[in-house]
């Protein structure tokens, strides 16, 4: 199986071509792709599909006018219907092999159709090496969908439910700074099952400070990872609340990086680096 390796703000994705969507992944095999020691190593797959190929399979393909279905599985097999850095790292890929010539166009996902804007050049003004790209993605609506907690270890917070497409909860933690979020032990919570009864991703972060908000995240299906682009929305969107304010644009720095997240009353926009690192062809015998 040929693969390429990419990341956005170190959170990593295996992507797998399969234009005519001939390779359906199990997820027994999704989760050997995934595993760092045995396999090639990810945060989760993304597999290339043309959208044609996925109507009889996924609603949203059948309403999409998009050319490319971004088919996302966390590390564990389960399917998600969003990933936001995942998105950024597709639509550069999509761009890089000339699957989408055009600096803008829009991607299918489970969660509906999401435009893209591939940047023409870099912050210093300098056009981008095929390898990485800066690249923006339309989220949607960051809908706040109430009030719910985790216990994290032995600590209890509170927080925001957010869906942005995949549900979410943002806590922000008054006082707490880089160096609280950074010492922090974050293990797997324990969330109130009735409230998200499929689990969800959690978030904690620090309050805005200039703009900024330090942020680190346990993802449901994968565990903590480095960044998460559907949980820099939803942590943007309770970063703002917190202060008070229901728009804005917010720099939220996690432990991969630094990601620029616009919310508006009628959408968002998350905008960040990606980087594709690597491509080969995996040669061990997957399981069935």
């Amino acid at each position: 199986m040929d693969f390429a390796k990419g990341h956005g703000t170190h959170n990593d994705f295996v992507i797998i071509d399969d234009p005519n969507g001939q390779r359906d992944l199990t997820a027994q095999q999704v989760r050997a792709l995934c595993d760092r020691t045995g396999g090639i190593g990810a945060d989760g797959v993304l597999r290339v599909v043309r959208t044609e190929h996925m109507t009889a399979e996924v609603e949203q393909a059948a309403e999409s006018h998009a050319n490319w279905f971004m088919d996302y599985r966390n590390a564990d097999g389960s399917i998600a219907e969003m990933c936001g850095n995942g998105t950024r790292v597709f639509a550069h890929w999509l761009h890089r092999q000339g699957y989408e010539a055009a600096s803008r166009f829009s991607i299918a996902t489970r969660a509906g159709d999401k435009a893209i804007t591939v940047a023409d050049t870099d912050d210093a003004g300098r056009a981008p090496d095929s390898q990485q790209a800066v690249v923006s993605v339309e989220m949607g609506v960051a809908e706040v969908t109430g009030l719910s907690t985790a216990q994290v270890g032995s600590e209890n917070f509170a927080g925001l439910a957010v869906d942005v497409g995949n549900p979410h909860l943002a806590v922000v933690v008054p006082g707490w700074g880089a160096e609280e979020i950074a010492n922090l032990h974050l293990t797997a919570p324990r969330l109130d099952d009735e409230f998200f009864p499929a689990g969800a991703n959690l978030e904690i972060a620090t309050p805005l400070v200039a703009g900024t908000t330090h942020m680190r995240v346990f993802e449901r299906g994968v565990g903590e990872t480095k960044s998460c682009g559907t949980g820099t929305v939803a942590t943007a969107c309770a970063a703002l609340a917190e202060a008070g304010l229901g728009e804005g644009t917010v720099q939220v720095v996690v432990p991969g990086g630094t990601v620029e997240v616009e919310i508006r009353s009628n959408g968002a926009t998350l905008t960040g680096p990606s980087r594709i690192v690597a491509r080969g062809t995996f040669s061990v015998e997957l399981p069935a």
